[in-house]
């Protein structure tokens, strides 16, 4: 695929939106047009095909056009049959990492409690859906109720936020987190380190290492994307 491009628009497609390129249409990897719902999110993929021209030489992708990506994602994959996926990420909230706590050290145990708790009561008063807690790896049953209005939450979305969802659901192992950042309850930055909590406070007590860094850097860089990508899906 060329690299630069002399124009990059957005065109109407009934209610959906086409980016052109030089003209033509965008296309998804199995041939089919790529169109996009939300009108921001048609606005920043075109911006990002209008940067990318300033970019390397030589040839481009989707791979270097993240947001496209996900577009792309959500269309071909996601939207002939929203149920697999939704399912997917509904069933962490059978499992949700804020559950399960440490049982010591006494600092972690209460880093734990205080920062993790008002999310808990966040799903419990705003999403209808209390969670129970459990100190070690002992499984803990949820309630059904709660399953069950965690489950239709993540139906009712669009393919876009579920495809933001697939990325920072298993990357946070919290349901609770993802809904959070899906809501605008809850910042990339922030839920990462929630996400990352008992990683960072090892890494306090006994030090860095350098491949956990990377791998939470690369993460963070996820989470971020798909927080963004969700955001330009509800604007």
């Amino acid at each position: 695929m060329k690299r630069f491009w002399d124009n990059v628009a957005v065109a109407p497609d009934g209610e959906e939106f086409r980016v052109l390129l030089d003209g033509k249409p965008m296309h998804l990897p199995n041939g089919g047009v790529l169109r996009i719902g939300p009108p921001a999110l048609a606005e920043a993929v075109a911006e990002e095909w209008r940067l990318a021209g300033g970019g390397k030489g030589g040839e481009m992708s989707f791979a270097d056009t993240p947001l496209s990506r996900l577009a792309g994602t959500a269309r071909e994959r996601i939207a002939p049959d929203p149920a697999p996926t939704a399912d997917a990420i509904a069933r962490y909230g059978e499992s949700d990492l804020l559950c399960y706590r440490a049982d010591s050290p006494d600092t972690l145990v209460a880093r734990q409690a205080s920062d993790w708790q008002p999310w808990l009561d966040w799903a419990a008063q705003t999403l209808g859906a209390p969670l129970r807690v459990t100190s070690g790896v002992s499984p803990i049953r949820q309630h059904r109720d709660s399953i069950a209005t965690l489950r239709g939450i993540v139906h009712a979305y669009d393919p876009y936020l579920l495809a933001g969802l697939g990325i920072v659901v298993p990357a946070l192992g919290s349901l609770v987190l993802g809904l959070a950042l899906a809501e605008a309850a809850l910042d990339a930055r922030e839920a990462h380190r929630l996400g990352a909590l008992e990683e960072l406070f090892q890494a306090e007590q006994w030090g860095e290492d350098e491949d956990a860094a990377i791998r939470r850097t690369n993460v963070a860089a996820d989470i971020a994307l798909a927080a963004r990508f969700m955001r330009l899906a509800r604007a």
